[in-house]
């Protein structure tokens, strides 16, 4: 039913964990549609560039392969380049799937999130 790409990320997830003095962190659901989906992002971030990124992910394979995914783009992207991480770029990363399966893609959102609570932790 998945792709290599995805079962990869699913059996072998990156950058799994949490950053105890991140300077950023957020979370991310599926919504409605797939509720059972959640993620965790932290970061750690000098001179506007993402140092570490850690992610911890439950839910379906899609998921867990979408945030392990979205960790690795994120890896040393500036802050600007990092929010632009969209759910079609992993769905590309990752390649085929049901179009259903995109909601099941939070790691961006959780990401999104992350680099929000930074920006009003150093900018508020």
């Amino acid at each position: 039913m998945y792709n290599d790409r995805i079962l990869q990320h699913f059996s072998n997830p990156h950058n799994v964990g949490d950053i105890p003095d991140a300077d950023g962190m957020g979370q991310a659901t599926g919504g409605d549609k797939c509720p059972e989906d959640l993620a965790y992002f932290w970061i750690k971030v000098v001179d506007g560039r993402i140092t570490q990124v850690r992610q911890k992910t439950r839910g379906c394979p899609v998921a867990i392969a979408a945030s392990s995914a979205t960790s690795v783009l994120a890896e040393g992207k500036t802050l600007e380049e990092a929010g632009r991480i969209t759910v079609e770029a992993v769905a590309a990363v990752l390649g085929e799937m049901p179009e259903r399966k995109f909601d099941s893609i939070v790691g961006p959102k959780a990401l999104a999130a992350a680099i929000e609570d930074y920006r009003s932790r150093t900018e508020g």
